[in-house]
Parts: C-alpha cells; sequence; structure tokens
C-alpha cells in the first residue's frame, strides 16, 4: 500500500513525494477533480457534511484538506473552529485564497502540519474528516493512531475515500476508466504527468470496504460503518471514539 509512490525513480520517502506533487499540482487540482469525477465529488462532500452537522460540533479537523474544499463545505455545521490541516504549502495557499474571498477567515484556520504527527493535544476535536486522504498517509497505522488521539471521546471521524466497485458493468468500467483515461486526462490538463497515474494507481491499491473497516477497528475505532457511493467508486466511512 505505502510502496505506491508518485515518482517512482526518486530516492525520496513516500510523504516527501506527495508533498511535492501536490504542491506541483496544487494550481489544476480543483478543476481537473470537476473534470475526473464529472462532478459528483461535490455531491459526496455535502454527504459528509450532512453525517458530521447531525452531530453538532463546535470544532472540526479537516485532514489532508487540500485547497479546503471540504473545510469551507463544513462551515454549514455551524461549528465554532475549523482547522484545514495539510502537508502541502501549495495546496494551502490555494485553499487561503478561496477562504478569504469567502470571508471565512475567523471560523477556518489552514494549518501546514503531517497527518501522522498532528500538532494538537489529545481529545482536542468534535469532528475530524478526511477525504480523499487517507491514501496518501506514508504509514496508514499511525496516521490513523493519531486521529483517535485527538478525536474527543463520542466524537465523529468520517473518512471520504476512492473505492473499487464490485459489480459488473461498473467494475469493468472503473477498471478501464482509471487504467486509460484517467492518465490521460491528468497528462492533458497537469504540470505533473505522474500525478494523475498516481493518484489511480493508489486508489486501486488501497483497502476499501471491509478492509478498511477492520483496519479502523483494529485502531480502536467503534461503531465503524461503511457507505459506498456512486456504484462503489467512493466510499464514506463514518466511526466514533469510546
Amino acid at each position: 500500500m505505502s510502496k505506491i509512490k508518485p515518482y517512482k525513480n526518486s530516492d525520496l520517502g513516500k510523504k516527501e513525494q506527495v508533498t511535492k506533487m501536490f504542491d506541483t499540482i496544487s494550481e489544476d487540482y480543483d478543476g481537473l477533480n470537476r473534470v475526473i469525477s464529472f462532478g459528483i465529488d461535490i455531491k459526496w462532500r455535502k454527504k459528509v457534511v450532512e453525517l458530521v452537522e447531525k452531530t453538532n460540533p463546535k470544532t472540526i479537523l479537516d485532514i489532508a484538506t487540500g485547497t479546503g474544499d471540504l473545510a469551507i463545505a463544513l462551515t454549514k455545521t455551524k461549528a465554532d473552529k475549523i482547522i484545514g490541516l495539510d502537508l502541502s504549502s501549495g495546496m494551502l495557499e490555494i485553499g487561503k485564497q478561496k477562504i478569504s474571498k469567502k470571508g471565512l477567515e475567523k471560523t477556518i484556520e489552514m494549518v501546514l502540519a503531517d497527518s501522522e504527527n498532528i500538532p494538537f493535544e489529545d481529545d482536542t476535536f468534535d469532528a475530524i474528516t478526511v477525504a480523499f486522504g487517507v491514501r496518501n498517509f506514508e504509514t496508514l497505522e499511525k496516521g490513523l493512531s493519531e486521529i483517535l488521539r485527538v478525536l474527543k471521546p463520542n466524537g465523529i471521524f468520517v473518512i471520504l475515500e476512492t473505492s473499487v466497485p464490485t459489480k459488473t458493468p461498473y467494475k469493468q468500467g472503473y477498471k478501464f476508466y482509471t487504467k486509460y483515461i484517467l492518465p490521460i486526462i491528468g497528462k492533458i490538463f497537469s504540470k505533473d504527468q505522474s500525478a494523475y497515474g498516481y493518484l489511480s494507481e493508489s486508489a486501486s491499491a488501497f483497502p476499501y470496504g471491509e478492509a478498511l473497516n477492520n483496519i479502523l477497528r483494529k485502531i480502536g475505532f467503534i461503531n465503524v460503518k461503511d457507505f459506498p457511493q456512486t456504484f462503489g467508486v467512493a466510499t464514506i466511512y463514518t466511526s466514533t471514539k469510546q
């Protein structure tokens, strides 16, 4: 899982490679996401917001926040404070510009930090979210353990991540799209020709469904549930802390 890296000929570790990749594609990222997912990713994020909103959180941490799309959407929860955390300064700068244009600086703070070494105290956040970020963790278990540490007891943890459809013909269509179409779109529209090949390859190899549920339970999360989206091309996972 962690062996898949953006740049196959680089000696850098996965964490450094992922940071470099997102810094490089930050200006293209939002537009490419809309093209690649046909805009459905917006609908998926709305479902994440709805799940979080039901818990009436006061403090939210959005990990791997990127350009802040989910952090901005989470303002609908009326939380007092939302922290967007990411390794990529390039992505965060785009996010800060979006937040400033919407006048949300008092609610959302963008923090440059490592999801595997979260710079907050134990039991800090009522809700934690990660959208399309857990598969980029260098060590998945370490990142999830850090999330569990900073989540308050009874707090909600929501993951939105790509997954692989299991039913015909969606399974075959997904494989064709990710193997042949997605890398072409990335090469046409992105400065980094390796990036979207990595994103599709890592999505296909990442554990999903019950496999990820079991990892969450192993780390110590409880009430773990998964909700496949759009024929299974993405999945929303919810869990909590005892």
